[in-house]
């Protein structure tokens, strides 16, 4: 039955990315199980997206979903001043043996944005701790994307990113040219830019951050492994803390577990989220070393001056306990090897279309890089039309499936999306249409 009031929803609830002047077309959903939603009006599409990148093994899976109810029959939540529970010490406990090498002390806080605030947070304060409180600077990589909170806005790209809007009151930061070396590929050619800005500012440095491997919500782009080796061994030459941020990448989407362990690495810091929980619940967690935690303890304040009140919550660690379990078991290696194979070979003519610019495939995501930027709105309806979920924006058509989805399902998803871009002149005629974020 449909019992979504779509003239409220207009009127009142503010969606991402939107307008309500001008709200965007919203498509009811009732219900979800495997990797397909169901509309309100019965009809059901299959996720190209997993929700964001984070319901990595579908929707309703059993053991998620009983991990969960038992929790909320004993503990939904509890604060974390003062207070500790099983559920944040046995999620710490499977999370590091899964993390790189290195990392050892889990701050558990409630989204991505927040993860990377505490990530920053954490590189400043720690130098404090270490005398050098000139180090206030962040570092990071043009095209970037790290969240919608004002620190993390800092570090997105200032120019062609979402947030030009909030000009000086969004601090700056430094940006060292994107990396346009492929992944596989080598990578001497982008690494001077990086070394010349760390060499000139190192001493008022505290951190570079970056996205390992896989550039997401900024660029779609997949660099080489050799980059992220040269950073790693640039911070520790020039005495700069390395945050990865692996909220979107994290937990296999890559072909890796980590992004970090295509390049053999193990930052300073790391943030993760979205599939944490199996995208079931809201949860992030960044993770840092024995030095930097010491740093931390050793500043004039002597403790971390950060906390959510839904830190650690219960409900959500349980959901993030069940999901690691699954991870654990090492199933994803396979779904996602297929998810790419299937990926390369089904998108791969779409270079042949006159609207497309780039064909890109890692791990289970594919990307269509169109030569302008899309019209959001207009993509959503044709590809609901066509029985699928997938949400372009800017120049990119893109999908990234949660893992469990089947061959046929993956190939309704890529025949849309070929179909789609193959309307691209027709829909947009010689116009380069508006760029419609999220």
């Amino acid at each position: 039955m449909n019992n979504i009031d779509y003239a409220f929803d207009r009127q009142h609830v503010w969606h991402p990315y939107s307008s309500m002047a001008h709200p965007n077309q919203m498509y009811g959903i009732t219900a979800a199980k495997g990797a397909r939603l169901t509309q309100a009006n019965g009809q059901e599409l299959i996720d190209g997206t997993s929700s964001w990148w984070a319901c990595i093994h579908g929707y309703q899976h059993p053991r998620i979903l009983n991990a969960m109810q038992q929790q909320l029959q004993q503990l939904s939540h509890v604060m974390f001043g003062g207070i500790t529970h099983e559920g944040a010490i046995e999620l710490s406990r499977q999370l590091l043996a899964l993390l790189p090498a290195g990392l050892s002390k889990v701050f558990l806080a409630d989204s991505g944005s927040i993860a990377v605030e505490v990530a920053l947070k954490m590189a400043l304060q720690y130098w404090q701790g270490r005398n050098a409180p000139q180090k206030q600077r962040i570092m990071t990589i043009r095209h970037g994307y790290h969240g919608d909170t004002f620190a993390a806005m800092s570090v997105c790209d200032p120019d062609e990113g979402m947030h030009t809007m909030f000009g000086s009151n969004v601090t700056p930061q430094l940006f060292a040219p994107a990396p346009t070396s492929r992944f596989g590929e080598d990578a001497s050619q982008d690494i001077e830019g990086l070394e010349q800005l760390l060499a000139q500012h190192h001493e008022q440095i505290a951190a570079l951050i970056l996205e390992p491997i896989m550039q997401g919500a900024g660029a779609m782009w997949f660099y080489s492994a050799d980059y992220l080796r040269a950073a790693r061994q640039l911070c520790d030459r020039y005495q700069v803390l390395l945050i990865a941020d692996e909220i979107a990448s994290g937990f296999g989407r890559t072909g890796a577990l980590f992004a970090c362990d295509h390049a053999g690495i193990s930052p300073d810091i790391m943030c993760v989220g979205k599939a944490l929980t199996g995208g079931y619940i809201s949860l992030a967690a960044t993770v840092c070393s024995d030095e930097v935690a010491s740093g931390i303890s050793d500043s004039p304040a002597g403790v971390f001056m950060h906390g959510p009140t839904f830190m650690a919550n219960p409900l959500a660690c349980s959901a993030a306990r069940a999901s690691l379990a699954l991870i654990a078991e090492g199933h994803w290696h396979q779904q996602v090897a297929a998810i790419e194979q299937q990926m390369r070979a089904e998108l791969k003519d779409a270079i042949h279309l006159p609207a497309v610019k780039d064909v890109r495939v890692l791990g289970a995501v594919g990307v269509l890089e169109m030569h302008h930027a899309v019209d959001t709105n207009l993509l959503q309806r044709e590809f609901v039309q066509r029985g699928v979920w997938v949400r372009p924006f800017s120049r990119f058509v893109y999908i990234m499936p949660p893992y469990i989805i089947s061959p046929q399902e993956l190939h309704q998803l890529t025949s849309a999306m070929l179909a789609v871009a193959q309307t691209l002149p027709a829909l947009h005629g010689n116009d380069t249409p508006s760029i419609s974020f999220g």
